[in-house]
C-alpha cells in the first residue's frame, strides 16, 4: 500500500521510500524514513496536497510525492495490517 492510498484520520508505518534523485533525498531529508509512523490529517478539496503528521510536526506534500511511499496500515489496535 501507498502512502497517497490513505484516509484521512488513518496511520502507517513507512516500510520504503521510493523515487529517484533529488526526490528521494528530500523525501528522506523531511524525515520520511522506514519505520516513522505517519498519519494522514486532510486533504486539500481538490485531493491534492496532503497534509500528515509525522515526528511531531505538519508536512504537506504532492499526491504524485506520496505514490513512491511505501506503507503497512496500522489498525485501530495500534498494530500493523501485514
Amino acid at each position: 500500500m501507498t502512502l497517497n492510498e490513505l484516509k484521512p484520520g488513518e496511520s502507517g508505518t513507512i516500510t520504503a521510500v521510493g523515487g529517484e534523485g533529488a526526490l528521494r533525498c528530500r523525501l528522506l531529508d523531511m524525515g520520511i524514513i522506514p519505520k516513522t509512523v505517519v498519519t494522514l490529517r486532510k486533504t486539500a478539496p481538490m485531493g491534492d496536497p496532503i497534509e500528515l503528521h509525522l515526528r511531531g510536526y505538519d508536512l504537506t506534500i504532492r499526491l504524485d510525492d506520496a505514490k513512491n511511499i511505501e506503507i503497512s496500515p496500522i489498525t485501530a489496535e495500534g498494530k500493523d495490517r501485514t
